[in-house]
């Protein structure tokens, strides 16, 4: 087996070549750098079955000859985090979605299956029960570019299940929620990798906002087996499956269990969301997965709670 990860030096796609590679697999990374780098594939870097291509998606005759060549691709290359999403709109929407449909285009050119790494954040401002996968979504304002990613990704999934209603393209769609665990950096406005800095440094613990917003984490161990399961499942193919833990915690809450985890001094220090991300962002109060979906078809059970996530983020940066 051979497969194609897309943003593959990045913080998931790391992690899932890793374990494509202990599967025996050949594995293609493609990674233009922006915010993947090159040290989170270390470990695997000397590996015979790894091949690593430094260019951009968008590379038409680089992209046809890769998928020329795997049976899989995982397409994880986004814009992601909330400060690059604000800082960088346009870049944002052009890699999402000319990225997305460059992939899907080649994809459907050879038949080969592909998976799309979606986001909760399609769901938007929808907070009423735990999100399931038929759920309406709820947009702000398009004047608002808080919600231009959610637009962007939603895009994607659009095309992906055109492609497979009218081009019988096998895809597969994944929303990731709340990914957290080695190797993710805090530079792009992640919360808990941001959390864990702050408190081992004695610096203020940044709480945007009252801290009452809920989120759920997943170890990024629990998504790469998910993710792996479900491309080689037939009965995902054409679907939209939630991959998070359903168990919430206040953002509030989170620091709190950091800061009693490292044993830090640090002060959680709230931050207006005007302060921290400029007038009118707006934010979501919560967003919980309803995984039950996912579970009755592969068997998912997230195997971190949320004290062996922190403690595994803690780990990574004391190393």
């Amino acid at each position: 087996m051979k497969s194609l990860i897309t943003g593959g030096a990045g913080f998931i796609g790391s992690h899932l070549a890793e374990k494509l590679l202990e599967q025996g697999q050949d594995v293609f990374v493609i990674d233009n750098l922006w915010t993947g780098k090159l040290e989170n594939l270390s470990k695997v870097q000397k590996n015979n079955k790894l091949h690593l291509v430094i260019d951009t998606i968008l590379n038409e005759s680089v992209m046809n000859e890769l998928i020329l060549k795997v049976d899989h691709i995982y397409h994880l290359a986004a814009a992601v985090g909330v400060r690059n999403i604000m800082d960088n709109p346009v870049e944002t929407l052009e890699i999402n979605v000319k990225g997305t449909e460059a992939v899907l285009k080649l994809a459907n050119k050879f038949k080969k299956k592909v998976l799309i790494a979606s986001t909760s954040e399609i769901y938007g401002k929808h907070m009423d029960h735990t999100l399931a996968e038929d759920d309406n979504r709820v947009m702000g304002s398009v004047k608002k570019r808080r919600w231009a990613y959610a637009c962007s990704k939603t895009l994607d999934e659009f095309l992906a299940l055109a492609y497979f209603d009218e081009k019988k393209l096998p895809v597969v769609i994944v929303r990731l929620f709340n990914t957290v665990g080695p190797r993710q950096t805090g530079r792009y406005g992640m919360v808990l990798p941001n959390f864990v800095q702050s408190a081992l440094l004695g610096k203020p613990i940044p709480v945007f906002g009252d801290g009452q917003q809920s989120r759920s984490f997943t170890h990024v161990d629990d998504v790469v087996a998910a993710l792996i399961k479900l491309m080689d499942e037939p009965k995902a193919e054409g679907d939209v499956f939630n991959v998070g833990n359903d168990h919430e915690v206040t953002i509030e809450g989170l620091a709190q269990q950091v800061k009693e985890m490292t044993g830090s001094n640090s002060e959680l220090e709230y931050i207006p969301y005007e302060k921290a991300y400029g007038p009118g962002f707006e934010d979501m109060e919560r967003r919980c997965p309803n995984i039950d979906k996912v579970r009755d078809l592969i068997g998912y059970n997230p195997s971190h709670d949320l004290k062996d996530i922190v403690q595994s983020v803690i780990d990574y940066f004391k190393e």
